[in-house]
């Protein structure tokens, strides 16, 4: 049975240290999806694609935070799995095969409940946040929470293609703020980047553009071709933003206030 404790507590560990790391990722502006996947993916070693990775490679406390999750990765699941393969093939006169099975599993699903509940996240975040700015020089704040990134309203790209219905526009012509989308910067096809462009800001095929808005909004302008069809398109995302911005208005306890 010491096995398999000694597995589930090398399990423990690696959670931790995930969830840790996720925090600590969050504390440097990433969204809480692409901490929790920058985590995972760097402990297990996986999945670690080239475009995401540059997010984290080319920030100096990112990088510091991705090197001890891979030595901890590494060094866990060979225990891990070391410890799993001595777990069944160790003699043992008190427990049986299946009795193994059994704990190994309910300790495992043990750590999962205990992994995704909010209580302990909740915790877990106060206590790394603390540490942070206590122990380190990080601005450690929580733009996915200050951004409502976990929500609706999400911050993302938009990669401008030929026959986009944006293409030659500025952003005075476009309006976008009209559909309910913040323009936070361009990144010109050279590198060059525009922060907070102004009204006179074009935009031209092969730009990124760094958006601010809800994740279907920012999404039908990605699908959105140029021409008349588009011209409509356009007409009904501000009519639409139009409804949600009175929704807003309505739930907001200001205005309930000078009613």
């Amino acid at each position: 049975m010491t096995p398999i404790l000694s597995l589930l507590v090398v399990l423990a560990g690696l959670i931790l240290v995930m969830r840790i790391a996720t925090i600590a990722f969050i504390h440097t502006g990433l969204s809480r999806e692409s901490a929790s996947f920058q985590a995972l993916s760097a402990l297990s070693g996986v999945g670690y694609t080239t475009a995401e990775a540059e997010k984290i490679v080319n920030h100096p406390v990112r990088r510091r935070i991705l090197f001890v999750l891979l030595i901890a990765g590494n060094a866990g699941i060979v225990t891990a799995v070391s410890t799993l393969i001595l777990t069944f093939v160790l003699p043992d006169t008190h427990f049986t095969l299946i009795q193994k099975f059994v704990v190994l599993i309910g300790g495992i699903s043990f750590l999962m409940v205990l992994a995704r509940s909010q209580l302990a996240n909740r915790l877990l975040l106060a206590i790394v946040g603390w540490l942070l700015r206590r122990y380190t020089r990080l601005d450690v704040q929580d733009y996915s929470s200050l951004l409502r990134l976990a929500g609706e309203y999400q911050v993302g790209e938009l990669f401008i293609k030929e026959g986009d219905w944006i293409v030659g526009k500025n952003l005075g012509e476009a309006v976008l703020h009209k559909e309910g989308i913040l323009v936070l910067g361009i990144r010109r096809i050279d590198g060059t980047y525009i922060g907070v462009p102004g009204s006179d800001s074009k935009i031209l095929e092969g730009d990124t553009l760094i958006l601010y808005g809800r994740e279907s909004t920012i999404a039908g302008l990605d699908e959105r071709e140029g021409g008349r069809l588009g011209d409509i398109e356009h007409y009904d995302a501000v009519e639409a933003e139009k409804q949600v911005a009175e929704e807003e208005k309505a739930s907001d306890p200001a205005e309930k206030e000078t009613v």
